[in-house]
């Protein structure tokens, strides 16, 4: 074959290119009503119909597809927002589907939840009993240099004194302070506990994982009953 025609046939499937692609780009006519309500076509998006719906055609006059009014910054950041709600909630419902399933797992029956809440409870207890007898101690220590004192009615008390009472009074009130939070973990023990025990009563009796999770939140109600529990202790 002659460099000449191979020219030519090169030249002709180019051409044949071009014209293919200009059909491809012509194939789709699209159509809509502007604002003035006049109607709009073009071969390609219409920018005076981007607020409202437009057609895109086939060649054929068919409508391949309807393209969506372009959303104001208002609506796409709406739909953002909305699109991140929805996400967050397929997240906690996979999370409400894995707690449940691993506390089902830790605890396949009551007496196996009943044993871990007399654990922590008496870790919690260990630790009440040493404040309060460190509470006595400190009682006891403060007695004498009580005794001491009242030789001082009316007088400055030694420089001595005074700081061995000062550090008497810090120490018990640092004390009665860690005793407190020491009751009141107790009390959360006992409420997250006793929600866990509702969950798990639910799901032993065959409720799916993840459906109608509860939170292990302290309710009121839990809450006065781990107090009460606490008191009888």
């Amino acid at each position: 074959m002659s460099k000449l025609r191979v020219a030519a046939v090169c030249a002709s499937a180019a051409g044949t290119c071009l014209l293919l692609a200009f059909s491809a780009r012509a194939a789709s006519i699209y159509l809509c009503v502007d604002a003035t309500g006049k109607k709009q076509t073009s071969d390609r998006p219409i920018a005076a119909c981007f607020d409202r719906e437009q057609r895109e055609l086939r060649e054929d006059g068919s409508v391949k597809r309807v393209i969506p009014p372009t959303m104001t910054t208002e609506e796409r950041n709406a739909a953002e927002g909305k699109e991140r709600d929805e996400a967050a909630k397929r997240v906690n419902a996979k999370d409400a589907v894995r707690r449940d399933r691993l506390l089902a797992t830790r605890f396949p029956n009551e007496k196996a939840h009943n044993q871990a809440r007399e654990a922590a409870l008496n870790d919690a207890m260990r630790a009440v009993k040493l404040s309060e007898s460190r509470i006595t101690l400190l009682t006891t220590e403060r007695k004498p240099l009580i005794d001491e004192s009242e030789f001082y009615v009316g007088k400055p008390l030694p420089p001595k004194l005074k700081q061995q009472l000062d550090a008497n009074d810090a120490a018990t009130e640092a004390q009665r302070s860690l005793l407190q939070n020491q009751q009141e973990e107790i009390v959360r023990i006992n409420a997250n506990f006793d929600a866990e025990l509702e969950r798990l009563r639910k799901l032993w009796g065959g409720v799916m994982p993840g459906v109608h999770a509860v939170s292990t939140a302290p309710s009121a109600a839990a809450g006065a009953s781990a107090q009460n529990r606490t008191a009888s202790n």
